[in-house]
């Protein structure tokens, strides 16, 4: 059977993963092995080479890390790969006897997944991704799910997809939605508006290293670790690294039971018997029997939930939005069932719906959207049953109109056999209520409006006839448009840029492209055409090339050094890609264009060559972060925050914060500093840090500036009612409006530049007034001067005295002043008295 829409949807999640599949216009989620909902995205290498995956593997897992406590270097059990997609952070199996890349073990969970379909052969499908999720690691998930046999993948980002299951189901068609998607990896929330059933995404907003494995490791850190240490002696765990990282891994399994058992119950008694988690230093078999209760575990785990509270606020707040315009908070991902964080979200946001499955309702939602994505013509042939008659159908999936339309087209040349000379065809909705009757169809086409069932899914039904009245098999045989719910496009989640240098700073700073900001709908195109060559690039030589890095923003990245921004891809322009010399200093234009799935493709314009090329763009990048280096920032980043609180002007509660947010960073990274994930987080945590530093630094740079532009502008003003004239009382009107539209826009360029001008006036100004002090002194020690010629300087006087009287200015004052200066009859030698500087006569 012919397939002509995707139909899958999976959530490839950070501890599980889900498939659904629309059957009969609904999502219906495919059980697992064991008949289960849900599957944990754990992979493990049995003794024999075999890989597990699923719930069998991440019973090997648990195992695995109570037997590293005693046994050094077995690992063969891996999950959480997912916050490492995109890195080279990879994985050593002892019984493998190799390493497995971040996408390879995504590859095998995705393998189980497809294994779970039975009754299909699956080549495409939608995959989710976190909505904050980077270039690099939606590429990663490109190459995992080819690995995994998929001929064909688009990314739908989770949010959007939760947004369309709920959407499904829901009855309020207007309004804003907010998508708190809160996993056991990562943090995503989104800002959807529903008009008349179409669901459109606003913003978002996420950090790829926030989620339930932070929780677990803060009842580790805060609550299992401290018993230990206050009954057993752990020093030389904790003191080597690899031991601690291993013993904080093993207690991890216990604090997802505390925190489970806490989302039901108010008191947990946690009792692990004597060596189940190890010996302490004197080798005495420790116990744990502690009791916790709901407001215990609240106390640790609300800083980290607050993190993702803090960052949806965030997203409300610059939307102009608060919680109490959000009309539906929908939660997704299994931390989310914890009553403690839906009681801070209810507190600080809004009470959350919680009548759909946040475990679910991802893979659900992209099944959804699945149904609206054609399948690509290689892989529909793929699959055609060539003795049907082949029909190619274009529609809408999901309509908010009572009304669509449908085309169709028949394909002899996809068709075995000779076609029937007349070929009519009826389309018939499966309740009955509706039928198109019968008409003739071509192969050039025909299109019909059928008419929707409000608020339902709509089956409709091909059937064809030849002009007997004998039915005739064709494929597809039907069609499903699911009426009241419509998604819009999705939306860039990052500002896409390129490095530019501040003319005003000097500093190398991210400058977003045009077409690409942050929420632009996909697919999108952006130009950039201020590019310059700095050398000449001679056709077919390699060495002669220039690079222009591209990088992503976030929100308010414009303006921030470009550093701080994650580094997507260097496109690099070298004499292989042109036909004919390009000379230095020539311009070059990019077109970047990026599709619904977020798959870069870049094209270079050279208007000297008149001359266009696609640009490649490599999808095998992998971030690294070198330990030495980051902890070099670490420190810079310190020393940075310390240099504020000298300036003035200064916030000192905030720079106090900020000293409490390095000195966090800095304890995070201390805490595993060898680890990928955790050096990622680290860095993204320094990044955002560093923007907040030079955002107060810059602050405080122009509260400086604007203090010394206002302090040159009143002194101009005293100056100019001093000894000022019709014509500086003109400019200086037109210099108290510049000031005024200059500390209303914050501009510094501006800013420097009016220093400048008004600097040289009041040069200009003082000046004046000492021409004007040097010929009235002439005047009245006129006779105590010898003069070269008497008669001329009288003359030269009189005559600048006029002007003196009339219209002064230094144009005309100046040329008589250098006469009587080096035409005069005393000594240039002697300093002039009477209080003239001499360095302001001469012009």
């Amino acid at each position: 059977m012919v397939k002509t829409k995707i139909n899958y949807g999976i959530d490839l999640g950070t501890t599980n993963s889900a498939i659904a599949r629309m059957e009969n216009g609904e999502p219906k989620i495919i059980k697992s092995d064991v008949q289960k909902d849900i599957t944990p995205s754990c992979v493990s290498v049995n003794k024999k080479g075999a890989i597990l995956v699923g719930d069998w593997a991440f019973r090997a897992y648990r195992r695995e890390k109570q037997l590293t406590l005693q046994r050094d270097n077995y690992i063969n059990s891996f999950i959480e790969f997912k916050r490492t997609m995109g890195t080279n952070k990879k994985y050593y199996s002892t019984n493998a006897d190799r390493y497995f890349t971040s996408e390879e073990l995504s590859a095998e969970v995705l393998k189980k997944l497809l294994s779970f379909v039975n009754d299909d052969i699956v080549t495409s499908a939608v995959i989710t991704i976190p909505a904050a999720f980077r270039m690099n690691q939606i590429d990663a998930t490109r190459r995992a799910a080819k690995l995994a046999g998929l001929e064909y993948v688009e990314m739908l980002q989770e949010p959007i997809a939760a947004a369309m299951a709920y959407g499904l189901t829901n009855d309020s068609k207007c309004g804003y939605w907010l998508v708190f998607d809160f996993g056991g990896g990562t943090f995503d929330s989104a800002l959807i508006k529903v008009e008349e059933g179409i669901i459109k995404v606003v913003d978002s907003e996420g950090d790829n290293h926030l989620g339930g494995k932070n929780l677990d490791y803060a009842i580790v850190d805060k609550i299992l670790l401290p018993y230990i240490k206050e009954n057993y002696d752990i020093k030389n765990i904790l003191s080597d690294h690899n031991k601690k990282v291993r013993y904080r891994n093993a207690l991890k399994f216990w604090a997802e039971d505390i925190k489970n058992q806490l989302s039901f119950e108010d008191e947990y008694n946690l009792y692990i018997d004597p060596g189940d988690v190890g010996q302490d230093d004197c080798g005495k078999d420790i116990e744990i029997d502690i009791s916790i209760n709901r407001s215990q575990l609240k106390e640790v785990l609300s800083p980290i939930i607050q993190q993702a509270i803090v960052l949806t606020k965030n997203l409300l707040k610059r939307n102009n939005l608060r919680g109490s315009d959000i009309d539906e908070l929908i939660l997704v991902g299994g931390p989310t069932l914890s009553p403690i964080l839906r009681e801070m979200v209810a507190e600080q946001i809004k009470e959350p719906n919680t009548s759909i499955d946040p475990m679910t309702v991802v893979a659900r939602g992209a099944a959804l959207f699945a149904s609206t994505v054609d399948v690509p013509e290689n892989l529909q042939n793929k699959s055609r049953d060539k003795s049907k008659i082949q029909l190619e159908l274009t529609y809408e999936a999901t309509s908010v109109e009572l009304e669509e339309f449908v085309t169709l087209r028949l394909l002899p040349e996809k068709t075995e056999g000779v076609l029937p000379k007349k070929i009519l065809c009826e389309i018939k909705r499966d309740d009955g209520a509706w039928s198109s009757g019968r008409f003739e169809i071509n192969d050039l086409g025909e299109v019909i409006d059928v008419q929707l069932a409000e608020g339902k899914t709509n089956v409709f039904l091909i059937r064809l006839y030849d002009d007997k009245g004998n039915l005739l098999f064709c494929e597809p045989d039907n069609f499903v448009i699911i009426q009241g719910t419509k998604v819009g496009s999705s939306v860039l989640p990052y500002n896409i840029g390129i490095e530019v240098k501040d003319k005003t700073t000097g500093k190398i700073v991210f400058k977003t492209i045009r077409g690409l900001e942050k929420n632009k709908p996909l697919p999108a195109t952006g130009i950039c055409s201020e590019l310059k060559t700095q050398q000449q690039i001679r056709p077919g030589i390699s060495s002669d090339f220039i690079k222009i890095p591209i990088y992503q923003g976030e929100y308010a990245s414009e303006g921030t050094r470009a550093i701080y921004n994650e580094h997507v891809y260097d496109v690099i322009i070298s004499g292989n890609d042109l036909p004919s010399l390009l000379p230095e200093n020539s311009e070059v234009e990019l077109t970047i264009k990026i599709d619904r799935s977020q798959n870069i493709t870049v094209e270079a314009f050279f208007p000297y060559l008149e001359y266009s090329t696609e640009i490649s763009i490599p999808q095998d990048k992998v971030q690294s972060v070198e330990t030495t280096w980051l902890s070099n920032e670490i420190k810079k980043a310190t020393i940075s925050i310390k240099e504020l609180v000298k300036g003035d002007n200064i916030d000192k509660e905030k720079v106090q914060d900020l000293l409490s947010e390095i000195e966090s960073i800095k304890r995070q990274f201390e805490r595993d500093k060898n680890d990928v994930d955790n050096k990622v987080g680290v860095l993204n945590k320094l990044r955002r840090l560093l923007k907040e530093v030079d955002r107060i630094g810059d602050k405080v740079e122009w509260l400086d500036l604007e203090k010394k532009l206002k302090e040159i502008f009143y002194n101009l003003e005293r100056i100019n009612e001093e000894k000022g004239n019709v014509n500086t009382e003109q400019i200086i009107n037109k210099l108290r409006i510049d000031v005024e539209k200059v500390i209303r826009e914050k501009d510094k360029k501006l800013a420097l530049q009016l220093i400048e001008d008004m600097e040289n006036l009041s040069f200009e100004m003082e000046r004046l007034e000492y021409l004007i002090g040097f010929v009235l002194w002439l005047d009245l020690e006129f006779n105590n001067i010898n003069w070269a010629d008497r008669n001329l300087a009288r003359m030269t006087i009189n005559k600048a005295k006029s002007i003196i009287f009339e219209k002064p200015s230094i144009n005309s004052l100046q040329p008589l002043v250098n006469e009587l200066y080096y035409n005069g009859g005393f000594d240039k030698d002697k300093p002039v008295s009477g209080g003239i500087d001499d360095s302001l006569l001469i012009g």
